[in-house]
Protein backbone atom coordinates (compact mmCIF):
# COMPACT_ATOMS: atom_id res chain seq x y z
CA UNK A 1 0.00 0.00 0.00
CA UNK A 2 0.98 3.40 -1.00
CA UNK A 3 -0.25 6.76 0.38
CA UNK A 4 -1.52 9.15 -2.54
CA UNK A 5 -0.31 12.87 -2.95
CA UNK A 6 -3.13 13.07 -5.97
CA UNK A 7 -6.61 14.54 -5.00
CA UNK A 8 -9.55 13.04 -5.36
CA UNK A 9 -12.43 14.97 -3.84
CA UNK A 10 -15.39 13.16 -3.00
CA UNK A 11 -17.64 15.35 -4.85
CA UNK A 12 -15.95 14.22 -8.34
CA UNK A 13 -15.93 10.41 -7.35
CA UNK A 14 -16.23 8.74 -10.56
CA UNK A 15 -18.73 6.36 -9.48
CA UNK A 16 -21.57 8.63 -10.28
CA UNK A 17 -24.85 8.25 -8.68
CA UNK A 18 -22.96 4.83 -6.75
CA UNK A 19 -21.45 7.64 -4.52
CA UNK A 20 -23.48 8.37 -1.98
CA UNK A 21 -20.68 11.25 -0.12
CA UNK A 22 -21.42 13.63 -2.99
CA UNK A 23 -25.24 14.79 -1.29
CA UNK A 24 -23.48 15.99 1.68
CA UNK A 25 -23.21 19.90 2.03
CA UNK A 26 -19.96 21.58 0.85
CA UNK A 27 -18.83 22.05 4.39
CA UNK A 28 -18.89 18.49 4.91
CA UNK A 29 -17.22 17.56 1.98
CA UNK A 30 -14.14 19.58 2.35
CA UNK A 31 -13.46 18.45 5.75
CA UNK A 32 -13.76 14.63 4.73
CA UNK A 33 -11.58 15.30 1.86
CA UNK A 34 -9.25 16.74 4.22
CA UNK A 35 -9.10 14.08 6.74
CA UNK A 36 -9.17 10.51 4.66
CA UNK A 37 -6.44 9.00 3.18
CA UNK A 38 -6.36 8.01 -0.07
CA UNK A 39 -4.05 5.14 -0.88
CA UNK A 40 -3.05 3.02 -3.63
CA UNK A 41 -2.59 -0.91 -3.54
CA UNK A 42 -1.17 -3.29 -5.98
CA UNK A 43 -3.28 -5.87 -8.43
CA UNK A 44 -3.35 -9.11 -5.54
CA UNK A 45 -2.34 -6.53 -2.27
CA UNK A 46 -5.25 -6.74 0.68
CA UNK A 47 -7.01 -3.93 1.36
CA UNK A 48 -8.03 -5.64 5.08
CA UNK A 49 -7.91 -8.74 6.45
CA UNK A 50 -10.76 -11.16 7.83
CA UNK A 51 -10.92 -11.15 11.39
CA UNK A 52 -9.41 -7.68 12.43
CA UNK A 53 -10.75 -4.48 13.98
CA UNK A 54 -13.02 -2.24 11.87
CA UNK A 55 -11.17 0.86 12.26
CA UNK A 56 -12.95 2.81 9.11
CA UNK A 57 -14.99 2.46 6.30
CA UNK A 58 -13.52 1.91 2.98
CA UNK A 59 -14.14 3.76 -1.07
CA UNK A 60 -12.90 2.68 -4.19
CA UNK A 61 -11.92 5.36 -6.33
CA UNK A 62 -9.98 3.06 -8.88
CA UNK A 63 -10.16 -0.24 -9.75
CA UNK A 64 -11.92 -3.84 -8.52
CA UNK A 65 -12.11 -5.36 -5.35
CA UNK A 66 -12.45 -8.44 -4.56
CA UNK A 67 -14.13 -9.63 -1.04
CA UNK A 68 -13.36 -12.83 0.30
CA UNK A 69 -13.64 -15.44 3.22
CA UNK A 70 -11.19 -17.97 3.72
CA UNK A 71 -12.89 -21.60 3.92
CA UNK A 72 -11.71 -24.44 6.76
CA UNK A 73 -10.85 -26.32 3.72
CA UNK A 74 -7.98 -23.15 2.58
CA UNK A 75 -9.61 -22.15 -0.44
CA UNK A 76 -11.14 -18.70 -1.25
CA UNK A 77 -14.88 -17.96 -1.16
CA UNK A 78 -15.27 -14.83 -3.22
CA UNK A 79 -18.57 -13.44 -2.43
CA UNK A 80 -18.84 -10.01 -4.21
CA UNK A 81 -17.04 -7.61 -6.12
CA UNK A 82 -16.32 -4.10 -5.51
CA UNK A 83 -16.42 -1.06 -8.29
CA UNK A 84 -15.80 2.60 -7.91
CA UNK A 85 -17.99 4.28 -5.92
CA UNK A 86 -18.70 1.31 -3.88
CA UNK A 87 -18.00 1.16 -0.22
CA UNK A 88 -16.17 -1.75 1.21
CA UNK A 89 -16.21 -3.08 5.25
CA UNK A 90 -19.74 -0.92 5.54
CA UNK A 91 -21.54 -4.27 7.34
CA UNK A 92 -18.65 -4.00 10.19
CA UNK A 93 -18.34 -0.84 10.43
CA UNK A 94 -22.17 -0.34 11.23
CA UNK A 95 -22.19 -3.51 13.65
CA UNK A 96 -19.26 -2.64 15.11
CA UNK A 97 -17.72 -6.11 15.02
CA UNK A 98 -14.78 -7.23 13.10
CA UNK A 99 -14.57 -7.87 9.72
CA UNK A 100 -16.09 -11.16 8.50
CA UNK A 101 -14.39 -11.33 5.51
CA UNK A 102 -11.15 -10.00 3.58
CA UNK A 103 -10.40 -7.62 0.71
CA UNK A 104 -8.06 -7.32 -2.17
CA UNK A 105 -7.25 -5.26 -5.18
CA UNK A 106 -8.34 -7.00 -8.14
CA UNK A 107 -5.91 -4.83 -10.20
CA UNK A 108 -3.99 -1.62 -9.17
CA UNK A 109 -6.51 0.36 -7.13
CA UNK A 110 -7.14 3.61 -5.36
CA UNK A 111 -8.92 3.37 -2.29
CA UNK A 112 -10.10 6.24 -0.26
CA UNK A 113 -10.19 5.60 3.89
CA UNK A 114 -12.29 7.76 6.21
CA UNK A 115 -12.10 6.65 10.14
CA UNK A 116 -15.34 5.31 11.64
CA UNK A 117 -15.51 8.14 14.05
CA UNK A 118 -16.77 10.61 11.21
CA UNK A 119 -18.34 8.16 8.97
CA UNK A 120 -20.74 7.42 12.01
CA UNK A 121 -21.17 11.49 12.74
CA UNK A 122 -22.06 11.29 8.59
CA UNK A 123 -24.74 8.51 9.42
CA UNK A 124 -26.44 10.65 12.65
CA UNK A 125 -26.27 13.93 10.60
CA UNK A 126 -27.70 12.92 7.18
CA UNK A 127 -30.67 10.99 6.94
CA UNK A 128 -31.05 10.88 3.57
CA UNK A 129 -27.63 9.61 3.23
CA UNK A 130 -28.15 6.83 5.98
CA UNK A 131 -31.33 5.54 4.71
CA UNK A 132 -28.79 4.90 1.11
CA UNK A 133 -26.71 2.99 2.90
CA UNK A 134 -29.40 0.72 4.29
CA UNK A 135 -30.54 0.87 0.34
CA UNK A 136 -26.89 -0.50 -0.50
CA UNK A 137 -26.69 -3.02 2.48
CA UNK A 138 -30.29 -4.02 1.36
CA UNK A 139 -28.79 -5.31 -2.53
CA UNK A 140 -25.58 -6.81 -1.19
CA UNK A 141 -27.90 -8.82 0.96
CA UNK A 142 -30.12 -9.65 -2.11
CA UNK A 143 -26.93 -10.31 -4.35
CA UNK A 144 -25.82 -13.00 -1.26
CA UNK A 145 -29.58 -14.42 -1.48
CA UNK A 146 -29.64 -14.85 -5.31
CA UNK A 147 -26.27 -16.79 -5.25
CA UNK A 148 -27.32 -19.20 -2.61
CA UNK A 149 -30.25 -20.13 -4.17
CA UNK A 150 -27.75 -20.58 -7.51
CA UNK A 151 -25.63 -22.33 -5.59
CA UNK A 152 -28.47 -24.81 -4.13
CA UNK A 153 -30.34 -25.25 -7.62
CA UNK A 154 -28.40 -25.18 -10.69
CA UNK A 155 -25.58 -26.98 -12.22
CA UNK A 156 -22.09 -25.79 -12.43
CA UNK A 157 -22.66 -25.57 -16.22
CA UNK A 158 -26.16 -23.07 -15.12
CA UNK A 159 -23.88 -21.12 -12.35
CA UNK A 160 -20.66 -21.00 -14.97
CA UNK A 161 -22.87 -18.89 -17.83
CA UNK A 162 -24.76 -16.92 -15.14
CA UNK A 163 -21.34 -15.58 -13.24
CA UNK A 164 -19.93 -15.42 -16.86
CA UNK A 165 -22.91 -12.77 -17.94
CA UNK A 166 -23.16 -11.18 -14.40
CA UNK A 167 -19.47 -10.22 -14.23
CA UNK A 168 -19.52 -9.42 -17.71
CA UNK A 169 -22.25 -6.70 -17.22
CA UNK A 170 -20.50 -5.82 -13.81
CA UNK A 171 -17.41 -4.83 -15.18
CA UNK A 172 -17.80 -3.59 -18.44
CA UNK A 173 -20.86 -1.51 -17.08
CA UNK A 174 -19.27 1.40 -18.58
CA UNK A 175 -17.27 0.45 -21.51
CA UNK A 176 -17.95 2.18 -24.91
CA UNK A 177 -16.65 -0.46 -26.65
CA UNK A 178 -19.15 -3.85 -25.46
CA UNK A 179 -17.86 -5.44 -28.77
CA UNK A 180 -14.15 -5.85 -27.18
CA UNK A 181 -15.35 -6.51 -23.76
CA UNK A 182 -13.71 -9.00 -21.62
CA UNK A 183 -13.11 -10.23 -18.50
CA UNK A 184 -9.70 -11.05 -17.31
CA UNK A 185 -10.31 -13.20 -13.86
CA UNK A 186 -8.26 -16.48 -12.70
CA UNK A 187 -9.97 -19.42 -13.04
CA UNK A 188 -8.99 -19.81 -9.24
CA UNK A 189 -11.68 -16.92 -8.73
CA UNK A 190 -13.88 -18.07 -11.27
CA UNK A 191 -13.58 -21.59 -9.56
CA UNK A 192 -14.17 -19.65 -5.99
CA UNK A 193 -17.17 -18.03 -7.26
CA UNK A 194 -19.13 -20.73 -8.21
CA UNK A 195 -18.08 -23.37 -5.56
CA UNK A 196 -16.69 -25.58 -8.03
CA UNK A 197 -12.85 -26.67 -9.17
CA UNK A 198 -10.42 -24.93 -11.09
CA UNK A 199 -10.51 -27.91 -13.38
CA UNK A 200 -13.85 -27.88 -13.96
CA UNK A 201 -14.22 -24.67 -14.66
CA UNK A 202 -11.33 -25.30 -17.29
CA UNK A 203 -13.32 -28.14 -19.16
CA UNK A 204 -16.59 -26.07 -19.33
CA UNK A 205 -15.00 -22.72 -20.40
CA UNK A 206 -13.52 -25.14 -23.37
CA UNK A 207 -17.15 -26.25 -23.99
CA UNK A 208 -18.11 -22.93 -24.16
CA UNK A 209 -15.66 -21.83 -26.82
CA UNK A 210 -16.20 -24.85 -29.08
CA UNK A 211 -19.82 -23.93 -28.65
CA UNK A 212 -18.83 -20.77 -29.82
CA UNK A 213 -20.56 -18.78 -26.73
CA UNK A 214 -17.19 -17.12 -25.83
CA UNK A 215 -13.47 -16.64 -26.91
CA UNK A 216 -10.63 -17.49 -24.73
CA UNK A 217 -6.77 -15.01 -25.56
CA UNK A 218 -4.61 -16.15 -22.44
CA UNK A 219 -7.03 -15.37 -19.38
CA UNK A 220 -8.82 -12.86 -21.55
CA UNK A 221 -12.62 -14.04 -21.35
CA UNK A 222 -14.21 -12.43 -24.06
CA UNK A 223 -18.63 -13.27 -24.39
CA UNK A 224 -19.73 -13.79 -28.27
CA UNK A 225 -22.89 -15.33 -27.62
CA UNK A 226 -24.39 -13.55 -23.97
CA UNK A 227 -28.00 -14.56 -25.49
CA UNK A 228 -27.30 -17.76 -25.21
CA UNK A 229 -25.02 -17.97 -22.10
CA UNK A 230 -28.16 -16.21 -20.38
CA UNK A 231 -30.39 -18.77 -21.87
CA UNK A 232 -28.47 -21.82 -20.09
CA UNK A 233 -27.96 -19.93 -16.80
CA UNK A 234 -31.89 -20.22 -17.13
CA UNK A 235 -31.70 -15.58 -16.77
CA UNK A 236 -34.07 -15.43 -20.04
Amino acid sequence: MVKKTKEYPCEKCPGGDRNYLTSLDKADRLYLNNQKIVSAFKKGEDIFHEGSKATGLYCLVEGKVKVYRQGIDGREHIIRFAFPGEFIGLKALITGNNHTSSAAALEDSVVCFINNNDFLQLMIKYPEFTRNLIVSLSQILEEAEKKMTSLAQKSVRERLAETLVFLNNSFNLNSSDAGHAYLNLSRNDIANIIGTAPETVIRLLSEFKDEKLILIKGRKIFLKNPQELSRIAGLS
